[in-house]
């Protein structure tokens, strides 16, 4: 695995070598996140006033701190790839709980046409197109640079939230479609992720790929949704239902709230199928099953109004008080993630073809992969600009990253993969952080006369 298209500058891991953990004082993290919670208490409406996202603010606080003190805050990707995979998948699932719970529309609506068409057909052709360039430009073997295309391709739903849809039955197209899609592609890139890792050796894809096509693709995918819309569903209707039957509303939704994703992503799990798709679907499924309880005191039901209508108040209760603890559970993984990768910086470096190849993922590997993937959806060329751009890279692609590292990926291949990833991440922050604002008053202004900014 040592030195696919690269020099060997860097230490080679080889697979099932045990990692030594770099030191990492707790002493010092906590001081580092303590200022930064009271910092941000105390100038949050400060910033919220600046074209600046809460996230760059971490990242360049993170990347200080782990200039200053190197061996006592930075981690090091290598040696403790395990560890951060860890903390960077639970921050994922709140994260993708969260924006299911946000998105109100009906899965039967025809305005998911467009996230799911972003999440399945320009997710591939993402990961196809930073292959290509891959093996063509940066000199990467067919597995290493379908790996770099899975890690890279997944666009991050807590970093967007600046530009995504806040609920609601009419959302407007653009932000809906930037919503569903950083909910589901985070799932959706796990296959490539798998395909990338068989190429390598690392990985059993089966007598001509056919585990990979049954297994890691169709059957993740499909019992991921399916696993995930059912336990939503079910504990959301058993809560209301125990509620309504008590007369009681009761507290503990932050229990409530840990407790369906970690149903869900484990149900999913067991059965082989996609955790990250079942946490999305069971936000999805809780939050409709609100609005299916409240629906229902509306028709014509005389004996059963008054049991709807209490069904309906568990429900919105329940629903509300679930995500306004989860909404703040993301806020707090955001910041721990952002800062665990500006804290990394130390360990990754950036070279001018790097450089070339982050500028042309945005400016043209993305918007080609989107444009090709929406064909057919009413969007204009604006509304497709403003998707094109706002394919902001974050805790997915650190998750996919360290997974890849812990399963047995190393050498030079590793370093690269870590360059590639804690660069594309940072200048997704900071770019796409810089523009949110400007961009997205300017899209509001023009989208305002039409409603939902769709023809």
């Amino acid at each position: 695995m040592c030195g696919h298209g690269y020099a060997e500058t860097w230490p080679c891991y080889e697979v099932g070598v045990p990692h030594v953990p770099a030191p990492m004082s707790v002493p010092l993290w906590s001081l580092l996140l303590g200022l930064l919670l009271l910092t941000m208490v105390l100038v949050g409406t400060l910033v919220a006033r600046l074209p600046l996202s809460s996230a760059m603010i971490y990242l360049a606080i993170g990347w200080a701190a782990g200039w200053a003190a190197p061996l006592s805050i930075a981690p090091d990707p290598l040696r403790n790839a395990y560890a951060l995979e860890l903390a960077a998948e639970v921050a994922v699932l709140i994260s993708l709980f969260a924006v299911g719970l946000r998105l109100g529309v009906p899965v039967t609506d025809a305005r998911w046409r467009l996230p799911l068409q972003l999440a399945f057909v320009s997710m591939a052709g993402t990961v196809g197109l930073i292959a290509a360039v891959g093996v063509l430009g940066l000199d990467l073997s067919l597995g290493a640079a379908v790996l770099l295309g899975a890690i890279l391709a997944p666009t991050d739903p807590v970093l967007a939230s600046g530009v995504q849809a806040h609920g609601g039955r009419e959302p407007d197209l653009v932000r809906f479609g930037l919503a569903g899609e950083g909910g589901l592609n985070d799932g959706t890139a796990f296959p490539f992720v798998m395909l990338g890792l068989g190429l390598l050796g690392l990985h059993d894809l089966g007598t001509g790929g056919w585990r990979w096509w049954a297994i890691d693709l169709v059957w993740a995918t499909v019992a991921g949704l399916v696993v995930g819309g059912l336990a939503g569903a079910l504990i959301a209707q058993l809560i209301v239902r125990v509620r309504t039957r008590f007369d009681a509303v009761w507290g503990h939704d932050e229990f409530l709230s840990l407790g369906v994703i970690a149903i869900a992503y484990g149900s999913a799990r067991l059965c082989m199928g996609s955790g990250f798709l079942a946490v999305f679907a069971a936000g999805l499924a809780f939050r409709r099953w609100r609005q299916h309880a409240a629906d229902a005191t509306a028709g014509p039901q005389p004996g059963r109004h008054e049991t709807g209508a209490a069904h309906a108040r568990q429900a919105g209760t329940m629903t509300l008080g679930v995500k306004s603890f989860n909404e703040q559970l993301e806020r707090i993984g955001e910041l721990a993630i952002v800062l665990l990768v500006s804290a990394m910086l130390p360990y990754a470096s950036l070279s001018a073809r790097l450089a070339g190849f982050i500028a042309l993922l945005f400016v043209v590997l993305r918007p080609l992969a989107v444009w090709l993937g929406t064909l057919g959806c009413a969007l204009d060329v604006p509304q497709r600009a403003v998707i094109s751009w706002f394919g902001i890279r974050g805790i997915g692609s650190v998750f996919y990253l360290m997974f890849a590292l812990e399963r047995g990926v190393g050498g030079a291949l590793a370093q690269f993969l870590v360059d590639a990833t804690l660069m594309t991440v940072s200048a997704s922050i900071i770019l796409h952080g810089i523009s949110a604002h400007s961009l997205m008053s300017r899209y509001g202004r023009r989208s305002a006369p039409g409603g939902d900014g769709s023809r």
